[in-house]
C-alpha cells in the first residue's frame, strides 16, 4: 500500500502580487534643501561697569524684556557722593578763574601805567589760564561721576527675552573683573546660518542675478523654514547675508536669512531646514521616496514592462516633495513603477501586478492615470 502511494510532485511558486502605478504628472517648483542653525538677531551680556554690591534684581529668569527696562541695581551711595564732590570742584574752580580773571584785567591796567611789573601780569595771566584747565577738567570728573551714577542701574538695550540671572542680591559685582549678571537675546526676527555648495550658489545666482543699469546684482532670494517637530516650510524669511568668500577646504559659501518671529517660537539654536525657491513651476514626475533603490550603479525603480516581467531602471532624483521625489531622468508618464511590495520583485522574474493610482498632498500634481480609470 505504502508503495502504491502517488509521488510528490514539485510545482513553481506563483509569480509575488506586487503594486504598480503610473507616475504622478504636474508643476513642482525646484527648489534647494539645505540643513542649519538658528541665531538670535542681537545677544548681549549684561555686565556690570562698576565696582559695588549687588542691591537689587528685577529680572525674571527667561521672561521678555523692554528696551530701558530696570533689570539689576548696584549700591549708588558711593557715587551718588562722588558726584557731588566732582560738582564741588566745579564750584571752586570757576572761583579761581573768576579771581584769576579779575587778577589779570587789574595788573594789566596798572601795567600800562607804570604800576605793576611785567611778572606780576605773566603770574596772573598763568593763574587765569590754569584755572580753566581745571575748571575743564572738573568737569570732565563731573560727566564721569554722572556715568557711574547710571551705571549703577543695568537696563536691557532692546526688546528681547533675558536668560536666567548669573549674580544674587548682596554679591560684590565689578571688583576688578568682568561681572557677568545675565544674557539677553533679541528673537522677535531670528537668524538662520546654513552653507550652499559652489554648484549650487550658482545656481540661484543664474536665476536671480538681474543687469540694473549695467550693474549685475541679486534680487531678493525667498528661503522658507522648518523645524524637526513641523511638517515643510511653514516660516517664510528672505536670505540677506553671504560670505564673501568661499571656504576652500570644504568647498561651500556661508549664507545667512531673517525670518519673523513673532510669537518667540523659533529659539536660537535649533536644527533648521532650509529651503530656496530657484526657478519658476516646470512639469515633472514624481513618484514615493521609498521606492527609489541606491546600489553601487546609483538610484534605480523596479518597472513592470508589458510581459509582466520586472526590470531595473536607473534613475536621477531631483527636489523632494513632501513624501515624493522628483525623477529628473529614467522613466516616462507611461512606465509602470512597482510602488508596493519591492522586496518581493526580483528583476527578470515575472510577477502578479495590481495596478494603483499614487496619492499626493500636493494640489497641483494630477495623476495622469485617470485615463486608466483608476482613483487616487
Amino acid at each position: 500500500m505504502i508503495g502504491c502511494k502517488p509521488k510528490d510532485a514539485y510545482g513553481p511558486p506563483p509569480p509575488p502580487q506586487v503594486v504598480i502605478a503610473h507616475p504622478i504628472e504636474g508643476l513642482v517648483t525646484p527648489s534647494l534643501e539645505f540643513t542649519g542653525n538658528t541665531q538670535a538677531l542681537k545677544t548681549v551680556e549684561l555686565v556690570a561697569r562698576v565696582e559695588g554690591f549687588l542691591t537689587q534684581v528685577f529680572l525674571k529668569d527667561g521672561e521678555p524684556v523692554k528696551a530701558g527696562q530696570l533689570l539689576f541695581q548696584i549700591q549708588r551711595d558711593t557715587y551718588d557722593a562722588k558726584l557731588e564732590q566732582a560738582k564741588a570742584e566745579v564750584l571752586a574752580d570757576k572761583a579761581k578763574l573768576i579771581h584769576a580773571e579779575n587778577e589779570y584785567s587789574r595788573y594789566s591796567g596798572l601795567f600800562k601805567k607804570n604800576a605793576a611789573p611785567q611778572t606780576e601780569v605773566d603770574n596772573w595771566l598763568y593763574q587765569r589760564d590754569a584755572a580753566k584747565a581745571s575748571l575743564l577738567s572738573s568737569e570732565a570728573d563731573v560727566t564721569l561721576a554722572k556715568l557711574n551714577v547710571g551705571y549703577t542701574q543695568i537696563t536691557a538695550p532692546f526688546n528681547g527675552v533675558a536668560g536666567r540671572r548669573l549674580k544674587d542680591p548682596g554679591n560684590l559685582v565689578g571688583a576688578g573683573e568682568k561681572t557677568v549678571l545675565a544674557e539677553v537675546n533679541q528673537i522677535d526676527s531670528i537668524y538662520a546660518y546654513f552653507t550652499i555648495s559652489e554648484q549650487d550658489l550658482f545656481k540661484i545666482k543664474a536665476e536671480y542675478t538681474v543687469n540694473d543699469h549695467g550693474v549685475e546684482r541679486i534680487q531678493p532670494i525667498p528661503v522658507y523654514l522648518g523645524l524637526v517637530n513641523e511638517t515643510g516650510y511653514p516660516h517664510q524669511g528672505v536670505l540677506d547675508f553671504a560670505g564673501i568668500s568661499v571656504d576652500s577646504t570644504t568647498g561651500t559659501l556661508l549664507l545667512r536669512a531673517i525670518f519673523p518671529n513673532p510669537h518667540l517660537d523659533i529659539l536660537p539654536g535649533l536644527f533648521a531646514r532650509i529651503k530656496a525657491i530657484i526657478s519658476s513651476p516646470v512639469a515633472a514626475l514624481l513618484i514615493p521616496d521609498e521606492v527609489v533603490g541606491l546600489d553601487q550603479q546609483g538610484n534605480y525603480v523596479l518597472i513592470m514592462d508589458e510581459k509582466n516581467i520586472v526590470q531595473r531602471r536607473s534613475v536621477k532624483k531631483g527636489n523632494r516633495e513632501g513624501k515624493m521625489v522628483v525623477i529628473d531622468e529614467g522613466i516616462s508618464p507611461s512606465d509602470w513603477v512597482i510602488v508596493n511590495g519591492v522586496f518581493g520583485a526580483i528583476p527578470g522574474k515575472t510577477i502578479n501586478p495590481v495596478k494603483d493610482a499614487l496619492k499626493t498632498e500636493n494640489t497641483s500634481l494630477s495623476q495622469a492615470i485617470n485615463k486608466d480609470g483608476l482613483t487616487p
